[in-house]
């Protein structure tokens, strides 16, 4: 598998406080990733300087080959970077097939007459892939917050990215929409088995279903990388977050 994401010396400085230190990361092609670590471990301010939203004080990401330390947010996402967010932002008023059918034209603009049918089949496919063809004529408003979550999955796939960066996908959910959600990124990851996943969880049972690899944050460094298995017993761990979870 090819690296898709490669990350070196991922430092941010907000004034005095150094929220974020010397963070290294890979992610390759296929693969799921997760970043777990108490709060305030820096784990969204690497998401916001991956994604662009925040300029890096220091430290190098390079995508798919390129250098993109310097791409602002828009360049990033035409680079094949796509993010979800804690807090759900999709169009309430329209219904879900419209949702994706737009998120899909206004990833590649383009004219209509074959473009305009191209574009609904990937919507269409999109749907399929996040389970909600059953859905597609309920109006967003009228979702559950699960099912809102996924169809903010679905606008982010619109894009057609090679990193999907999901920040918090359980947030707000029901122990079954969270069982639903592990079944829905696993199918996604079988549809799409190029995408890679790169995902900032609390639940550790959503982290061991699904990561390949997780990213220990604590006080902005990486502490410890690997295998849920493997970090389980690891004693640093242990003290940094999954003592304070228990």
């Amino acid at each position: 598998m090819s690296t898709v994401l490669e990350v070196q010396g991922l430092t941010k400085d907000f004034g005095a406080v150094r929220a974020v230190n010397l963070v290294d990361l890979t992610i390759a092609e296929g693969e799921v990733c997760a970043i777990i670590g108490p709060n305030g471990a820096g784990k969204t301010t690497v998401f916001n300087m991956l994604t662009g939203a925040f300029p890096a004080t220091r430290g190098h990401v390079r995508f798919a080959g390129r250098d993109i330390s310097r791409f602002p947010p828009e360049r990033r996402n035409h680079a094949g970077i796509a993010r979800s967010f804690q807090i759900t932002n999709i169009f309430q008023g329209l219904d879900v097939f419209e949702n994706v059918r737009l998120a899909c034209q206004g990833a590649t603009p383009g004219l209509f007459g074959t473009w305009f049918a191209r574009k609904e089949e990937e919507a269409w496919a999109i749907l399929r892939d996040v389970g909600l063809l059953e859905l597609a004529d309920v109006t967003a408003g009228n979702l559950s917050h699960g099912d809102q979550r996924y169809l903010e999955i679905a606008l982010a796939l619109a894009a057609a990215p090679r990193l999907l960066m999901l920040d918090e996908p359980t947030s707000g959910m029901t122990p079954l929409e969270t069982r639903q959600t592990i079944a829905l990124l696993r199918n996604l990851k079988t549809a799409r088995p190029q995408l890679a996943v790169l995902l900032i969880e609390h639940d550790m049972e959503v982290v061991k279903d699904l990561s390949d690899r997780i990213y220990v944050l604590d006080f902005g460094s990486v502490i410890a990388q690997g295998r849920f298995a493997e970090l389980k017993s690891n004693p640093q761990v242990i003290k940094a977050y999954f003592g304070a979870e228990e």
